[in-house]
């Protein structure tokens, strides 16, 4: 395994690290045993970081992620990242909810469903703009006097949001979306996103020694070499969420995914391990949240730390993807 270090955590991550969402039920490919399987293969192939949400299956992949870990006394092995700031009612509409006694609650409801006493890095989901960032940090602040929490992060939060956070507590790991067709991108599933990864986020991690953990790294299946052809998922698939997915900006997306295979054929490497390893190769990213739903899936996503993609070979791919820089 490759391992990065960052000033603000103590300890080295994993390069690849595993994404949890699809384990709660909301993509076609969730399987509570073949999860927990998956996830006693990762930690013995070397990898330590796993990234969840209570809202992922809500609840139901920080039970698995729970009961995977300590099925075989693995908790102290790897790096927990939770999230917290996202609640959902009976008919699984969400709503953003940053207030202290709200986030008090959320944290002890994660750790019973994880079956830990402590979250390694707790994210702030989404921003809330009817909370006051300071009254998050106290919240914050009081989870870490009681070791429930070691590092905070902010996933989704622009940075004047991340640098006023800062007066506040330690902000020690952002998160965001970033992959090869999306490097700026605007809108996540429709959502509109207040910062733009390449042009703010990057500079900003560098400066502050902060942990950077790029979410949908694959593009949802399409930089895997999936949908090159058409969607190919079940109605209840979340994917069928993302306009990028199903509307007109994916006839764009497609297209570049297609010349991306095609230049990954020209150099004899599978599409997947190509998508990851240019991200592994960029030094403001520290792990890469990738999403396996199975041991085979995992073992191919792995292969990518194995080989480097050369000068020439990034230059290639940069003029593929010169037309996404600015897209959003």
């Amino acid at each position: 395994m490759v391992y990065k270090k960052v000033k603000r955590i103590a300890e080295e991550i994993s390069a690849i690290g595993i994404g949890c969402w699809n384990m709660g039920g909301d993509w076609d490919s969730s399987e509570e045993n073949t999860s927990i399987r998956m996830i006693h293969a990762a930690v013995d192939r070397g990898i330590n970081f796993f990234d969840v949400a209570p809202v992922y299956g809500w609840g139901v992949s920080e039970r698995i992620l729970g009961k995977a870990l300590k099925e075989d006394g693995l908790r102290n092995k790897v790096l927990i990242a939770s999230k917290g700031g996202l609640l959902w009612n009976e008919k699984h509409q969400t709503q953003n909810n940053l207030s202290r006694d709200s986030l008090l609650k959320e944290i002890d409801d994660t750790l019973a469903r994880l079956q830990t006493d402590h979250v390694d890095i707790y994210q702030m989901h989404w921003p809330d703009p009817n909370v006051p960032l300071e009254e998050t940090a106290e919240a914050l602040n009081i989870m870490k006097k009681a070791g429930k929490i070691r590092y905070v992060g902010l996933s989704n939060f622009s940075q004047a949001d991340v640098e006023q956070m800062m007066e506040y507590i330690s902000v020690d790991c952002q998160q965001g979306l970033y992959n090869m067709l999306e490097r700026n991108p605007g809108s996540y599933h429709g959502i509109p996103l207040e910062y733009r990864t390449e042009k703010e986020v990057f500079s900003n991690v560098r400066k502050y020694g902060q942990a950077f953990l790029p979410y949908s790294p694959l593009f949802q299946g399409l930089l895997a070499g999936r949908f090159l052809d058409g969607l190919t998922i079940s109605a209840r698939d979340i994917r069928n969420e993302n306009p990028k997915l199903t509307g007109e900006a994916f006839k764009v997306y497609q297209d570049g995914a297609r010349k991306l295979k095609a230049y990954a054929d020209e150099i004899g490497r599978p599409m997947n391990e190509m998508a990851l390893n240019w991200l592994r190769q960029k030094e403001e990213i520290t792990s890469i949240i990738g999403g396996a739903s199975s041991v085979e899936q995992l073992e191919k996503n792995l292969r990518c730390i194995s080989w480097d993609l050369t000068g020439e070979e990034l230059e290639a791919i940069g003029k593929i993807l010169k037309p996404f820089k600015d897209m959003e």
